[in-house]
């Protein structure tokens, strides 16, 4: 395995770009889908991406889930492949897999017998709660290609193959973009042809995974044939990916308390939340592919006992993740004014969006810290620091700090964002400092 997978053999610099490159290049291109998509839905009213905007918790929440299932899934099949275990790898993959089949049927569920009563709780509005819950119904019960596009690419990128993350992501991205116009506006579907675009792309890019993991069977060989179900694979899975799992959801409880600690100032102040949750991505997506090519590369690297590389590979992520942020932190910035007009903004919203997207634009460089060493706590089994720093990050002091401003100073209440992320990143790094000295030195 140490011949074979480039993990353990090309030099830490090189590694970090040539994992994270494709990752980053495909969360690009489905954040650029994200925004067009919002701007599609923009011009068929305010009303439309209201409904977008109370959908987008639920969104991230079944992303939060496939992403803290894929940090299990990556860690454990990463770690085998170090120790070149390869039946160990195989019996990963399809105990795995059960876990994100019970994903899908979860959201199934939820699009099924949740989603109005979901939308109406969040606003009183008739026609946002009918075009939230036609939205919501789609994306959630036809998921089945998000929830397995995950476990595709983790195969991908942890046997050394990250190009096939790009071509599963961006794929899926390239068909959305395509089919966005043709179904909201060509067909008048509305709202519901942006989820209907959306999932048929993402089943797009499940199928082109299957086909790419079928390449690589000569390096990894996968066969459900001598897979018995081991309750100590499921419990290790569990175990990993449920701190994962939570620390993920987070996301989606903070934007739920956003919207609603928003409405005491003013509903326009919701949207531009929405409209920052959207640009964002283009900072946070590049930050995050270089989080999980370091959980493939951390992990490999402590299972081979390789602990130089561990090291050098975390401080070299640090370095790129903050020359982003510090790029996205200029050009949100400089850019506020007309990337709102790209959403219709009126004069209310924009006299609002400007100073507010500016603000949050401050938390970029601090975030990208806490970010990274996450990628080490949970690929050196210590996921509950992860978990940690993200209730700092998004409720603990989030919350509370955007509620203060609200009451007492409207005007600065995205500074909240910055606030958030400075605590987290001090207690991130006192974490980091501990998990060195008890697994690195």
């Amino acid at each position: 395995m140490e011949q074979t997978n480039i993990l353990g053999t090309m030099p830490l610099s090189r590694l970090v770009l040539h994992m994270s490159w494709p990752i980053m290049l495909s969360m690009l291109m489905q954040a650029v889908y994200n925004l067009v998509d919002s701007v599609f839905v923009a011009q068929i009213g305010d009303q439309a991406f209201l409904a977008l905007s109370y959908a987008y918790p639920i969104q991230t929440l079944m992303i939060a889930f496939c992403s803290g299932f894929g940090v299990a899934f990556s860690a454990m099949l990463s770690k085998r492949l170090g120790e070149g275990d390869l039946p160990g790898a195989n019996s990963c993959v399809f105990h795995g897999l059960l876990f994100f089949l019970g994903n899908w049927v979860l959201f199934l569920l939820f699009g099924l017998l949740a989603a109005p009563a979901y939308l109406r709780g969040c606003t009183g509005t008739a026609a946002v709660v009918g075009m939230g819950t036609d939205y919501l119904r789609v994306c959630c019960c036809l998921s089945i290609g998000m929830c397995m596009q995950f476990p595709l690419e983790r195969v991908l990128q942890s046997t050394g193959h990250p190009t096939g993350f790009m071509i599963i992501q961006g794929s899926g991205a390239v068909i959305n973009l395509i089919l966005d116009p043709i179904l909201i506006f060509g067909f008048d579907m509305g709202v519901t042809g942006a989820a209907v675009a959306t999932v048929i792309g993402q089943i797009t890019g499940a199928l082109i995974g299957l086909c790419l993991v079928r390449r690589i069977r000569r390096q990894l060989p996968l066969s459900p044939r001598h897979v018995r179900l081991q309750s100590r694979l499921a419990t290790e899975f569990a175990r990993i990916a449920a701190p994962a799992v939570l620390m993920q959801s987070l996301a989606s409880l903070m934007s739920l308390g956003l919207n609603a600690i928003l409405t005491l100032w003013s509903e326009t102040a919701v949207w531009v939340l929405g409209v920052y949750f959207k640009l964002q991505s283009f900072v946070f997506m590049p930050v995050f592919s270089i989080n999980n090519g370091l959980i493939s590369i951390i992990s490999y690297n402590y299972g081979a006992g390789r602990r130089d590389r561990v090291a050098e590979a975390n401080r070299f992520g640090l370095q790129v993740a903050l020359a982003i942020s510090l790029l996205g932190t200029a050009l949100l910035w400089l850019g506020a004014g007309p990337l709102l007009a790209c959403f219709q903004a009126g004069p209310q919203a924009l006299a609002m969006g400007v100073p507010a997207l500016r603000m949050t634009a401050l938390a970029f460089p601090v975030a990208a810290v806490s970010i990274i060493l996450s990628a080490s706590f949970q690929s050196l089994d210590h996921s509950r620091y992860s978990l940690c720093v993200s209730l700092l990050r998004y409720i603990v002091v989030l919350l509370p700090a955007a509620w203060l401003l609200v009451r007492l100073l409207p005007s600065c209440t995205f500074l909240a964002f910055l606030a958030a992320e400075c605590v987290t990143t001090l207690v991130a790094i006192a974490l980091y400092r501990r998990v060195s000295r008890e697994k690195l030195q």
